[in-house]
């Protein structure tokens, strides 16, 4: 079944690069609708790929990209569950703070992008500053309403069998808000990540955004959509390989899912 699953999924991804090629060749060949170094193709994609993977550009520009998000996501996940628990526990702060936070997470990553400039500089404070600054308050605001989705008859139950204050919350209301808690982590990971890549244009050290830089200031179209693609697939690995198992080994605990 899951050799077929597998199989499935090589199958589709083929006929998008077939698709893909197709539509180079009809825009560039057959109609002449574009130049050939305005659209990406697959050869030229692949070439690309080879050539910053085997330079070790590609490896480095991953691995400086993936500590800066990493660093910038943990401090943005203590940040929101502070200021959620915060908003939780004080109505007064529900109704002040709450819409304050809704309306700054309105605001795209690239506007905190000055700020970040003139306090700290184009150093790796500035980029993490971004990457804080562009999750921090999304995971605030999944931390709110999974806590608040907690059945109030949860919390009943346990202050009549005698659970106040913090053992509450550590018994009952975090571990039935967990689920919720998880997929405002996620959320606030793809938000990291978009904040990172905002923040990494400003940047003149090496790094994907900086990398996808270089190929907008070289017109190499080619390898602008490599790293676009490399940015989705890392994506993809790490929602699949740890967002997406802790989530569902989670459901299974509770039944909620199929093993």
């Amino acid at each position: 079944m899951k050799l077929k699953k597998f199989a499935g999924n090589i199958l589709f991804f083929l006929l998008l690069i077939l698709l893909w090629q197709l539509l180079y060749t009809a825009a560039c060949d057959w109609f002449e609708w574009a130049k050939p170094y305005a659209i990406p193709s697959p050869a030229g994609v692949i070439d690309c790929l080879l050539r910053l993977f085997t330079s070790g550009t590609l490896l480095a520009a991953i691995a400086s990209s993936l500590l800066r998000v990493l660093a910038g996501f943990l401090i943005a996940v203590l940040i929101g569950i502070a200021l959620g628990a915060l908003i939780v526990a004080s109505g007064y702060l529900a109704d002040n703070l709450k819409p304050l936070i809704l309306g700054v997470q309105t605001l795209p990553s690239i506007c905190w992008v000055p700020f970040a400039i003139l306090w700290f500089g184009l150093t790796e404070r500035a980029i993490i500053f971004v990457v804080v600054m562009g999750s921090a308050f999304g995971i605030a605001l999944s931390i709110e309403s999974g806590i608040k989705s907690v059945p109030p008859l949860y919390i009943r139950a346990a202050r009549t069998m005698g659970l106040h204050s913090f053992r509450l919350y550590q018994k009952v209301i975090f571990p039935a808000a967990l689920p919720a808690f998880v997929a405002g982590l996620k959320q606030g990971w793809s938000f990291a990540w978009r904040a990172l890549m905002s923040g990494e244009v400003m940047s003149a050290s090496i790094g994907l955004g900086y990398t996808l830089m270089v190929g907008r200031d070289l017109a190499d179209i080619n390898q602008v959509m490599t790293i676009m693609l490399v940015i989705i697939c890392i994506g993809i690995l790490i929602d699949k390989q740890i967002f997406t198992r802790v989530e569902n080994r989670i459901l299974r605990k509770r039944g909620l899912l199929q093993k």
